[in-house]
């Protein structure tokens, strides 16, 4: 089993990077982990606490469990990986099955901040982009997925994203065996990382 983590900044492009490896590898080969899945519960708080969660903040994710379950794949068990509403700011009564394969993605943000996860990876990736590019595509996404406002994904972005990204996952940058730049659309660095997970896997 080989274990791929694929990290960088919010809005950076990992989803395309993710999506694409998937594709240039054999059919049903390839299990994902999304690190969003495993933010803490926080169903039970009022809708004023809610908006101040700092989702941005290693301490938001539960990484034990994550860790857990990278294990429980690795020893060849399926485990139920969690499903988190950013609305409800809480974790669903569904879970998804995962199924442990040759390849398992894990997948967010603050990946490579827990040092118990990074040495669970076999290839430390990180998907690096221009701030201004990143900033626009957030502005896409929490208009549209999370139901923000303009003015409360810039508030947002300014009072968490900016500076957690500087403090926390900019750093995590040195672990990278491999540096994605230009995001997703850089199709020729993640052709030939597909090619050496394939070669790996042979």
């Amino acid at each position: 089993m080989l274990i791929i983590g694929i990290a960088g900044g919010s809005g950076s492009g990992k989803t395309t990077v993710v999506r694409r490896i998937v594709e240039l590898l054999p059919p049903d080969s390839v299990s994902i982990l999304s690190q969003d899945a495993y933010y803490k519960d926080n169903g039970h708080l009022s809708p004023e606490e809610r908006a101040k969660i700092n989702f941005d903040h290693p301490s938001s994710i539960e990484f034990s469990l994550l860790v857990k379950h990278i294990d429980e794949l690795r020893r060849g068990h399926s485990i139920d990986m969690p499903v988190y509403s950013y609305l409800t700011c809480a974790r669903q009564a569904e879970t998804v099955l995962v199924a442990p394969r040759k390849v398992i993605l894990i997948e967010g943000i603050l990946i490579m901040t827990d040092p118990d996860l990074r040495k669970r990876m076999n290839i430390k990736v990180f998907v690096d982009a221009d701030p201004d590019d990143r900033l626009m595509r957030i502005m896409r996404r929490d208009l549209i997925e999370r139901g923000r406002s303009y003015e409360q994904v810039l508030d947002h972005y300014d009072h968490f994203v900016k500076p957690m990204h500087l403090q926390f996952i900019e750093p995590t940058k040195r672990y990278a065996d491999i540096i994605v730049p230009q995001g997703g659309e850089n199709t020729v660095a993640i052709d030939v990382l597909a090619s050496r997970i394939s070669m790996k896997l042979a």
